[in-house]
C-alpha cells in the first residue's frame, strides 16, 4: 500500500505533445526536489524569480511551506522523464495579487520558470511546456480564466505568454509580503491572461 506522503508525488498529469513529447507533471517533493530547485532558482538567468541569493536549506523551507499550503501548488515538469521546469499554481483570491485587479471566480494563477537547457535553444520548447501546463490548469473543469504576472522587467516572459495566447493587462506593482514563514519584496509585474477554451457542446 501506498503511503500518503509517496502519493502527492505521482503526477497529476501526463500529456502527450505533438512534435515535442510527453510531459508529465508532479508535486515537489521540498526534501528530495530542493537540490534541483535550487540549481535553477540561484542560476543567473533566473534573476527574475527572485531567489537568486537562497541557500538550499531555505529553498526546502519555501517549498515545504508551499506544500503545507490547501491554495498554492509547486510541480516539476518533466519531459520523457528529464526535469525541465518548475510550474507553481496558485488561487489568485488567496494571493497577493489580489490586491491588484479584481479576482473574478474561477481565477487561477501561475508561475512558470524553465530549467537551463542541456544543449542549444530549442524552437518550439516553451511553446510545448505550456501546452502541456495549461491543459493541466484548464483540465479541472473549475479554472475559467489563467492569471500569470512576470515581472514587468521579463520581455522573453511576457513574449512568451502573448505567443501562447495570453492578453495583457496592465502592469501593477505586486505588494511586499513578509511574514515568518514567507518573506517577498514587492515587485513590478505585467499581468497576462488566458480564457478557458471553449468546451464543444454536448
Amino acid at each position: 500500500m501506498t503511503s500518503p506522503a509517496a502519493s502527492r508525488r505521482q503526477p497529476v498529469h501526463t500529456q502527450h505533445v505533438e512534435g515535442f513529447g510527453t510531459v508529465t507533471i508532479t508535486p515537489v517533493d521540498p526534501v528530495g526536489d530542493a537540490e534541483l530547485i535550487h540549481g535553477w532558482v540561484t542560476d543567473e538567468r533566473a534573476r527574475f524569480w527572485g531567489m537568486n541569493g537562497a541557500s538550499l536549506e531555505l529553498v526546502r523551507e519555501i517549498y515545504a511551506d508551499v506544500d503545507r499550503r490547501d491554495t498554492h501548488h509547486a510541480f516539476i515538469a518533466r519531459r520523457e522523464g528529464a526535469p525541465v521546469a518548475l510550474f507553481q499554481t496558485y488561487d489568485c483570491a488567496a494571493d497577493r495579487v489580489s490586491e491588484c485587479y479584481e479576482v473574478r471566480p474561477g481565477d487561477t494563477g501561475v508561475h512558470l520558470l524553465i530549467g537551463p537547457a542541456d544543449g542549444a535553444a530549442e524552437r518550439g520548447f516553451s511553446a510545448g511546456l505550456l501546452t502541456a501546463f495549461m491543459g493541466y490548469v484548464f483540465a479541472d473543469g473549475r479554472t475559467v480564466r489563467v492569471v500569470a504576472e512576470p515581472d514587468a522587467r521579463n520581455e522573453k516572459a511576457i513574449a512568451r505568454l502573448e505567443r501562447t495566447g495570453f492578453v495583457l493587462g496592465p502592469e501593477v506593482e505586486l505588494p511586499e509580503i513578509d511574514l515568518p514563514e514567507v518573506y517577498l519584496p514587492a515587485k513590478p509585474a505585467r499581468l497576462a491572461f488566458l480564457s478557458a477554451p471553449r468546451r464543444p457542446r454536448p
